[in-house]
């Protein structure tokens, strides 16, 4: 059997690693017992991050140093917004820098992170927490199951 290279829609596990360019590790899991198991397109991982994972194969471990845009985007201002308090869930923690997640009308969830609370409502941070910065994307291909069966 050749070896197959990842392709949308795969279902893949994985070590990975995303890194501050100064090395500060934000997460990791190549020291856990068990590689995570994922489905390319599904949504745990950021499409953004997925794309440098296309045309890898099993045994592959790669190091991508990538700018904002080609990571987890800019900030926006259109992301930052004031949600009057009417719109807020009752018991929502509303303190500057807590992140929380808010239900649209579809079912999916989007999260922000409090920015400040005043009377005319909670200003919001709807950017990704990690927009503006260059990281380090280490990857390692462990397995591809093109049968979506991990």
């Amino acid at each position: 059997m050749s070896e197959a290279a990842v392709a949308w829609g795969d279902t893949i596990r994985l070590r990975y690693a995303i890194r501050f360019r100064n090395g500060e590790e934000i997460v990791s899991n190549f020291e856990e017992a068990e590689p995570d198991t994922l489905t390319l397109g599904d949504g745990t991982l950021a499409q953004s991050l997925e794309q440098w994972l296309i045309g890898l194969k099993p045994g592959e471990r790669h190091v991508f140093l990538l700018e904002p845009w080609q990571a987890f985007g800019v900030s926006s201002e259109e992301l930052l917004q004031t949600l009057k308090p009417q719109d807020i869930p009752p018991g929502m923690q509303l303190e500057p820098g807590t992140l929380v997640e808010f239900e649209l009308p579809n079912g999916q969830t989007l999260a922000g992170s409090i920015l400040d609370v005043g009377p005319e409502g909670v200003r919001v941070d709807f950017n990704h927490p990690l927009a503006d910065c260059p990281i380090e994307f280490e990857v390692e291909v462990v397995a591809i199951h093109k049968d979506k069966q991990a």
